[in-house]
């Protein structure tokens, strides 16, 4: 779990300083200014996150399931070598569907209107701004869209499923307790990261939904990585005690 823990700390990590800066900057000055290169780099190194941050949650939910349903083989399935390769795949189908997306953007040419109803580098709001028919790539983004999060949203709710039929049907009261104990940090952040990025993706296009669209950006480019330490956090028995100990310190 820390491996991939760590992995998905990595994903906060890159979303939050390649977006953060021009966020501060346009909440600070009501505007700022990117060339067009350094705004395709910020686009690609956010959907490199947050695509690779769809996969390793659906990675995390398969290892909640092998080890909520099958407890015994566990270890010979989730071995070090399958850890690496799962990891070493999201890695990469997330940097080469993000390379390739950003390529196509790129390419597009921009006349017209040059300001971006956003607070960041949307894939989106750059397709807006250029003046060539882009049908194409706005396929391609949806059909990239749909393969990274509505997918992996699917498998996660599979696995679920499953999970909650197990532990119904065969665990004690302590065990349904344990079992649900371990899943409660993931489903938190499952349901705050996949819901926010569905609305977006299935908001309608006009302007209250285009304001709507960047409030609910918020929820998996600031609120999403400034909260997963904390949900998880609360797991280890050390922080546990060192937030009662806190507690008790100020009620005496």
């Amino acid at each position: 779990m820390y491996f991939f823990l760590g992995h998905l700390a990595t994903t906060d990590i890159l979303v939050s300083i390649s977006i953060a800066p021009s966020m501060l900057q346009v909440v600070l000055e009501e505007e700022t200014t990117i060339y067009l290169g350094p705004c395709i780099i910020q686009m690609f190194f956010f959907c490199v996150s947050e695509t690779v941050e769809c996969f390793i949650l659906t990675v995390m939910s398969y290892d909640r399931y092998l080890a909520i349903c099958d407890p015994l083989r566990y270890n010979s399935i989730m071995s070090s070598r399958l850890q690496y390769h799962l990891m070493f795949w999201s890695w990469f189908t997330g940097s080469m569907t993000s390379i390739y997306l950003a390529a196509q953007i790129y390419l597009l040419q921009y006349c017209g209107s040059n300001v971006i109803d956003h607070f960041f580098c949307d894939t989106v709001a750059l397709l807006e701004l250029s003046c060539l028919t882009n049908y194409i790539v706005k396929v391609e983004d949806l059909i990239i869209s749909v393969t990274v999060t509505l997918f992996p949203f699917v498998f996660i709710c599979l696995t679920y499923i499953c999970i909650f039929s197990t532990v119904f049907r065969r665990s004690t009261h302590t065990g349904r307790r344990k079992a649900f104990s371990t899943c409660t940090s993931h489903l938190i952040v499952v349901s705050i990261f996949f819901g926010s990025l569905l609305s977006v993706y299935g908001a309608p296009s006009s302007v209250y939904s285009a304001n709507l669209n960047k409030s609910l950006s918020l929820l998996y480019t600031f609120f999403t990585p400034l909260f997963n330490p904390i949900i998880y956090s609360f797991r280890s028995q050390e922080i546990r005690s060192a937030l009662r100990k806190i507690m008790n310190r100020f009620q005496n």
